[in-house]
Formats: C-alpha cells, sequence, structure tokens
C-alpha cells in the first residue's frame, strides 16, 4: 500500500469494530448538520455550501488521512477567514470564489505533504493560532448581532459592525431576540446535564431542533421570523460536480497560502492531540496529503475551504470510532441527510444559528489559555496581541501574516544571540570570569564562543571581538570556535575582516578550536588569507592542544605576555590523549579538572 494512501485492506479489518464506527458516524452526524448550515453563514456563503463541505471532503479526507480519528469538515476559524475574502468580493458570486480557494489551498496542502513539510507548522507559535481565533472568536459573536435581533445594517470592521448594529436597535425583532436566548440556553443546559449525566446528548441538534419545530408548529415564519430558505434555499438531493474558476487563482494566492497554513495547523493540532491521547503514531505528512485531498474534493463538489475538526473529531473518538471508515460513513450519511431532510432544514430559523455562533464565540475566546500564554514571555504576548488586534483591524489573511512574521523576527532574534564568554587563567584552570577577576588590562584575552555562528549573528560578535580588541592593553585575542556551529560566509568574511583591522592595528587575531568545516569555509570564503600564517588552530584528538597551541603562539606575538597562562600549559603537557568526538574533548575550560 502507498505511503499516502493509508488504508489497510479490508481483511484487516478488526472485528466487532462495525457498530461502534456507525453509532460514531450517526453521533457526528448530529453535530455536523447545525455546525455545517452555521458555519457556512460565518463564511457568506449558502447554507448548504457547508452541509455539502461536511460529505464527500469528510469521505475523502477520512480515507487518505493517517489518523483514524480526524474528520475534515468546515471549521468556524476558517469559515470566518474565507468569509473575509467573500466580504471583500461585493459583486460577485460567492460560491466560485469558495470553490476557487478549496482548489489552491489542496493543491498547496497535498505539495507540502509530497515535500514532507509537516515540521513547518511547529514553527507558528501557539500565541500567534490563540491570537487569532481569540480575534476571529469576537468577530464571529460581532457579526452575528444582525442576525440575532432580526435587523440589517452595515458590516465590516469590528467597529463598523458594532456601531451599526446600535443605530438599529430600535428595529430589534422580539422574536428573533427570543428564539436567540432560547438558543443559547438550550446549549447551556444541555451541556449542564451533559456533565452530571456524563452522557453525550449534541447540544446544538438539540437546540437547532427546538428552534425548528417552534417554527413549523406555530409558524413563526409568517410572523417575520427569518429562516434558511430566506438565505439560500437548500435544494434536495446530492451535491453536483462544480468546477473552480481557474482565472481568479492569482488574485487569490495570499488568501490561499494563509487559509492552507491555518487549515494545516488546525489539522496537525487536533490529529497530535488525539494521537497522543490513543498512544499512536502519527504522520504529519500524510496528514497534509489527507487533507489536501479533502479541499479537492471540496472545490469539485460544491464545498468551501476546510480543515480537520476539533468538536467532530473529539466527539468522533469519544463516541468509539474504531477506524477511519467512522468519518467514511459519516460523509455517506451527511449525503443521505442532504437527500432526505432538505426541506425540513430550510425552515430552520437563522436567529437560532445566529444563537448557535454566539456560543462558538465564546467557546473560541478560552481565557485561561489567553492567560496562561500572556504570562508566559513577553515575546508571546506581542504575538498574541499583534494577531489578535490585526484580525480586527485588518483582513484575517494579513492578521496571520503579522502574527507569523512577529514571530518569525522574534524567533530570529532569539536565535542571531551567541554566548561569547570569556576565560582567565587560575592556576592549572581556565575559568569563567567574574566580576571578582576581571579580564581588562591583560595582554592575551581568551574567548569562548558558543551557538550558530549564521550571518544574523554577524554583527553580534563583530562587536564583541571589537570591544576586546579596541581596549589599548590587548595585543592577542584567542577566540575557541570549538562549540560554534554553522558558520557561513558572511561571518567568516566578518573574522578575516576584523582579523587584518587587528593587525593593522599592531594587535592579533588567533583561532583555536577550528572544526574542519570551518576551517573550509573560511578557506573557500577568502577569510582565512586575512590571517596572519600560523593563528587558525584546527581541532586536534589531545585534550586541550588545541588551546595550548594558541595560547603558544600568542606567547610568540608578545612575548613573555603568556606567563599567566603558565601553569595551565604545563599541565596540558600531563593530559592523557582522548577522542575528539568526547563531548568534553579538545581544548574545553568547562572540562579542566576543578574547573568552574
Amino acid at each position: 500500500m502507498p505511503r499516502w494512501l493509508p488504508l489497510p485492506p479490508i481483511s484487516s479489518y478488526p472485528k466487532g469494530a462495525l457498530g461502534p464506527d456507525v453509532v460514531a458516524a450517526i453521533t457526528v452526524l448530529f453535530l455536523g448538520v447545525p455546525q455545517g448550515l452555521a458555519y457556512a453563514t460565518i463564511a457568506g456563503l449558502p447554507p448548504v455550501v457547508g452541509l455539502y463541505a461536511s460529505a464527500i471532503p469528510t469521505l475523502i479526507g477520512s480515507l487518505f488521512r493517517s489518523s483514524p480519528y480526524v474528520l475534515a469538515g468546515p471549521t468556524n476559524a476558517l469559515s470566518l477567514l474565507v468569509g473575509g475574502a467573500i466580504g471583500e468580493a461585493t459583486g460577485h458570486d460567492p460560491v466560485p470564489i469558495a470553490l476557487t480557494l478549496a482548489l489552491m489551498v489542496g493543491v498547496f496542502q497535498i505539495l507540502a505533504g509530497a515535500l514532507r513539510l509537516g515540521a513547518l507548522v511547529d514553527f507558528i507559535s501557539t500565541a500567534v493560532v490563540l491570537g487569532y481565533i481569540s480575534g476571529a472568536g469576537i468577530l464571529i459573536g460581532v457579526g452575528q448581532l444582525h442576525n440575532a435581533t432580526g435587523t440589517a445594517g452595515p458590516t465590516g470592521r469590528i467597529w463598523v459592525t458594532m456601531g451599526g448594529w446600535f443605530t438599529t436597535l430600535s428595529e430589534a425583532q422580539p422574536l428573533a431576540v427570543g428564539v436567540t436566548i432560547a438558543t443559547v440556553l438550550t446549549v447551556i443546559v444541555v451541556r449542564q446535564l451533559n456533565r452530571r449525566t456524563k452522557r453525550r446528548v449534541p447540544s446544538a441538534i438539540i437546540a437547532m431542533g427546538l428552534g425548528l419545530a417552534a417554527n413549523l408548529v406555530f409558524d413563526l415564519e409568517s410572523r417575520g421570523l427569518r429562516v434558511v430558505s430566506d438565505l439560500a434555499p437548500i435544494p434536495p438531493g446530492f451535491p453536483s460536480l462544480t468546477m473552480p474558476e481557474l482565472g481568479r487563482i492569482p488574485e487569490l494566492v495570499p488568501l490561499a497560502i494563509a487559509v492552507a497554513v491555518l487549515s494545516l495547523v488546525e489539522s496537525s493540532s487536533v490529529a497530535r492531540s488525539l494521537s497522543s491521547k490513543r498512544g499512536e503514531s502519527l504522520e504529519a505528512s500524510t496528514e497534509f496529503v489527507g487533507q489536501g485531498m479533502a479541499n479537492l474534493a471540496a472545490a469539485f463538489t460544491g464545498g468551501y475551504p476546510i480543515s480537520g475538526s476539533l468538536s467532530r473529531s473529539a466527539l468522533n473518538e469519544r463516541a468509539g470510532a474504531q477506524t477511519r471508515l467512522a468519518g467514511m460513513l459519516g460523509g455517506v450519511m451527511m449525503l443521505l441527510a442532504l437527500a432526505t431532510l432538505g426541506q425540513w432544514l430550510n425552515h430552520t430559523p437563522v436567529a437560532s444559528l445566529a444563537g448557535l455562533m454566539v456560543v462558538v464565540a465564546v467557546d473560541l475566546v478560552d481565557v485561561r489559555r489567553i492567560r496562561l500564554v500572556c504570562r508566559s514571555t513577553r515575546e508571546d504576548l506581542v504575538a498574541f496581541s499583534a494577531t489578535m488586534l490585526g484580525t480586527w483591524a485588518f483582513s484575517l489573511d494579513v492578521a496571520i501574516y503579522i502574527g507569523v512574521g512577529i514571530t518569525i523576527v522574534l524567533f530570529l532574534r532569539r536565535a542571531r544571540l551567541v554566548r561569547v564568554v570569556e576565560f582567565v587563567p587560575r592556576g592549572a584552570r581556565l575559568v569563567e570570569t567574574s566580576g571578582d577577576d576581571p579580564p581588562s588590562g591583560r595582554p592575551v584575552r581568551v574567548l569562548h564562543v558558543e551557538g550558530s555562528l549564521f550571518f544574523g549573528a554577524a554583527g553580534e560578535l563583530r562587536d564583541a571581538l571589537s570591544a576586546v580588541l579596541s581596549e589599548e592593553t590587548t595585543r592577542v585575542l584567542v577566540v575557541r570556535l570549538k562549540r560554534a556551529t554553522g558558520l557561513d560566509a558572511t561571518t567568516a568574511t566578518m573574522l578575516g575582516e576584523v582579523a587584518q583591522q587587528a593587525r593593522a592595528h599592531g594587535r592579533h587575531l588567533v583561532l583555536v578550536g577550528v572544526t574542519s568545516r570551518t576551517h573550509e569555509v573560511l578557506e573557500r570564503s577568502g577569510a582565512l588569507a586575512r590571517f596572519e600564517d600560523g593563528n587558525v588552530f584546527e581541532t586536534r584528538t589531545r585534550w586541550f592542544s588545541a588551546m595550548a597551541a594558541g595560547l603558544s603562539r600568542a606567547a610568540e606575538l608578545c612575548p613573555g605576555c603568556t606567563d599567566a597562562f603558565g601553569p595551565f600549559l604545563a599541565a596540558t603537557d600531563h593530559r592523557s590523549d582522548d577522542s575528539e568526538g568526547d563531548s568534553e574533548g579538545d581544548d574545553s575550560p568547562s572540562a579542566s579538572p576543578g574547573s568552574s
């Protein structure tokens, strides 16, 4: 079986798993129907599109992904991101835009899986995702104010929507407000009963069902209550084959990338959570391919971009699903629901969906997690705040890019830091300097460098070396690079320039503990030619021999300057040989017996 098609043969299907898989599929269906209608409304699409996105795409996603529990389908945060694009495309049919986005997202995700880029989602911090979800949650709640009160008014940025809603409060329909409040209270009551009885009664389907029943019994439509058919009727039957508008691809690329990234982050977090809970392995790149295939299916069956749904996936696992067949059966059951329940779902009050989405909005703003993240580090606080505020001030894809950009900048700021410490002789040892033993005034100085010497660290390292060489008493600076890695041309060139400038001022730069790779980069970049002959010492198999050789060279360059290092140099003559690969090998000051 190919890696990207992890479905096991039918003969290996566990005995007794069919019953639990069917029960799980039915259970998830009761949650999937109200969620599909509500999330499509968030996305600014006809409600039926949410059901289409929960049918064949769910089936295909379960077929191709590695996790047997994760279900692909519409999600709240992703729907809001898509809705931002739909809202900006005034005067255009929103469905073709959604189809094209789903196609592009699917292609991006399949490519990411084929290139095995599963680890890349780890570089998007929790603070960014939490900031986006929290900001999106508030936007979802604000966006439903008009539906909750049965009014019409301007929408757009958060302040425009709220300002427009306040001006229409005098026109609020008591019937819509009552249905919204009743829906919210129903969800709360059912959840409380579930906690007390430890049952899994789907609160969303109960709340929506009561709203539908009330409408049908009391004919609330005739009294002005808006229903789903007023937005866009749900046609009976299965979804038809659809074709994305390929001409829109260039203008949608930035948004499609943001949607693809958010979809992968959501899917991966859900899959990892469930796999760790069950103690099962997870292939991240296969998850990418499975999610991409689900989005391709959505593009050609009337859906819109989807992700791994946390609520439906968790319910699927808790309901006892044993294999991926549960998700596939869930997709089939959604198709059957479309064929048989469409005419009834058309009478669902819009206020009921608004109530459900208000609950979703409150759930998304996780105050406990926000406190934990904001208290962790200043960087997390900045990333969270900037992303959340960005969701209100800019389009949602821009908000994601802002958050990711800030995370990358903060990461590079942290990654570029190299550790530079100075060591001084103390008898037969080299110890890290302290306030009690300042090195200033010594003609020979020893610096120990640790960290990645990529281009981002060049400026910081230059400043550290130049500060020591600029002191009037310094004659020779010995720099140990054994614990430094990743030297590139930029930093190598900088070292050559510092060596040349030091020589021009009658001072000398000596490198010790130079690994073979570092030496090769120095040579190829031309930096080695700027050093004086005999001032670069490669690592050696004998402990501390490279440092001893460097200090001996310092004595040649500045006779009498290394007297303070005499006991250390004498001690190195009696050290035993050891492998250069030893973690304490070569001239490491911390390896010296008794050193601090």
